[in-house]
């Protein structure tokens, strides 16, 4: 399975923002409920600390309930429950909003002992501020839960009475799920713009590897020369492009060398194999028919010209990956060229089926002698690797620009590991099937490299079963 580096690279970093904006995200609201919660519990200490005078007598109560606790819900901003205890701890005075759920014995702490000063108002500091309160006159603080709400409660104890206020928390969670529910809109907003971030940064991290990649792809065995630029590129991959550049400097320098012995040995074969096949048939002649020479020197020339023909495709093949391929372009009429292979067929292979399906004045120009020679190895392999009593189908139109010829014929099934090596140079497939047949298995290589220099394709079609398909493809001249 395919993985893509840039994919991971982004979804990587999407996660890892993710998770840091999630992680932020829950700390920032825990932070901010926290300030919240500090904010409350001060007010509830202001709010107590103005209880911290003598309780009134019953007759001026009312009246002292009312001038202390009229503007306490605007006060705290939200609904306010109050408990205030007498000395004896039984209720002086007790709201309607008090909810039996508050009522506990760790709600209030322990009272403070009395002292003769206790009900003298306590000294002011040099500012005008009253003393903070001792430490167990601090506010006991906690949330509490009813059944319908949860409340912040603040209580006391005073020397001669204790006070407790209860705030309802449902404003405080209301703000909270407010700043919640935006953390829930930004956070996925936030990442989105991440991905698309991370995904444009990859591709320009990596624009060296594709930058390598397409070179890679314009190489070839004509155009080793290719090289990838130094120039702006990112001090990672420095080392591997030098790499990738001495490798094509000695791929280079090896399939020249290469070529240029082959084109070299082919070439230094010809004049000596031109005359010893001269001799030979000249002392084919010379000799007495029938006699054994005869047949000794007949064989000699077959093997001769078998020699000849060997170094002649090496040559074109040499010329061919050095990009040297000589064409003497001209226009052909390859319905009359296949025609006359068709007829040649008819004669050679009486025992196939030869089904012909050209049309007229099917033009392209290329070199007549390769083009020709294209075309009787196709069909000479098509009668050689046949089937007994099988059949071989040609045909030939116009399409899309160009000219198509199919050359199909009935044989013995090929394995894909066949399929995948039919144009290497000097494989000749199974040996079992093809012991018999004579050729070095560089007919078709030869041909697809002739096709390309006249910038068409040869190919073998994916059709499987008993039979083998090979189409060609050439520009159209109209």
């Amino acid at each position: 399975m395919k993985r893509s580096f840039r994919l991971r690279l982004a979804l990587l970093s999407t996660v890892l923002a993710g998770s840091a904006l999630v992680g932020f995200s829950g700390l920032a609201w825990r932070l901010i409920y926290s300030a919240k919660i500090s904010q409350l519990d001060t007010r509830l200490e202001n709010q107590i600390q103005r209880f911290d005078r003598p309780l009134p007598t019953a007759g001026d109560s009312r009246d002292w309930d009312t001038n202390l606790t009229q503007d306490l819900d605007a006060e705290m901003g939200s609904e306010i429950a109050l408990q205030i205890l007498d000395a004896q701890g039984e209720p002086f005075y007790q709201s309607e909003s008090w909810d039996p759920a508050f009522d506990r014995p760790s709600l209030y702490p322990p009272r403070p002992a009395l002292s003769p000063t206790s009900d003298l108002p306590p000294p002011e500091d040099s500012n005008g501020r009253p003393p903070p309160p001792p430490p167990n006159l601090r506010p006991r603080l906690m949330t509490l839960h009813t059944a319908d709400a949860s409340w912040r409660v603040g209580a006391t104890s005073f020397p001669a009475h204790q006070v407790a206020i209860a705030t309802n928390l449902q404003g405080l969670r209301q703000d909270m799920a407010v700043i919640r529910n935006t953390f829930l809109v930004t956070i996925p907003s936030v990442l989105l713009l991440v991905a698309v971030g991370a995904w444009a940064l990859s591709g320009s991290a990596l624009r060296s590897v594709r930058q390598l990649t397409a070179t890679m792809q314009q190489v070839t065995a004509t155009d080793l020369n290719q090289r990838v630029s130094l120039s702006d590129v990112d001090i990672e991959f420095t080392a591997l492009i030098e790499v990738f550049n001495r490798m094509l400097a000695r791929l280079e320098r090896s399939f020249m060398q290469a070529s240029r012995f082959s084109a070299d040995a082919a070439h230094e074969l010809k004049t000596p194999l031109a005359v010893l096949q001269g001799e030979l048939e000249q002392g084919l002649q010379q000799a007495e028919a029938g006699s054994p020479l005869q047949q000794t020197l007949s064989s000699f020339l077959e093997e001769v010209r078998r020699l000849s023909g060997i170094v002649r495709k090496l040559l074109l093949l040499s010329q061919a990956d050095a990009g040297q391929m000589r064409l003497n372009k001209e226009s052909i009429n390859l319905s009359a060229l296949l025609t006359v292979l068709v007829e040649d067929l008819d004669l050679l292979a009486d025992d196939l089926s030869i089904q012909a399906d050209i049309a007229p004045n099917l033009g392209v120009q290329g070199d007549r002698d390769l083009i020709a020679q294209v075309l009787q190895n196709l069909t000479s392999n098509a009668v050689k690797y046949n089937l007994s009593n099988g059949w071989i189908r040609i045909e030939a139109r116009q399409r899309q620009g160009q000219v198509q010829i199919t050359v199909a014929n009935a044989s013995n099934p090929l394995s894909k590991a066949e399929r995948d090596r039919i144009f290497d140079r000097f494989y000749r497939g199974d040996p079992a099937r093809t012991r018999k047949v004579d050729g070095l298995g560089l007919g078709l290589s030869l041909s697809q490299e002739i096709i390309r220099a006249h910038q068409g394709t040869l190919i073998l079609d994916d059709t499987f079963g008993n039979q083998t398909v090979f189409i060609l493809c050439l520009p159209n001249v109209v």
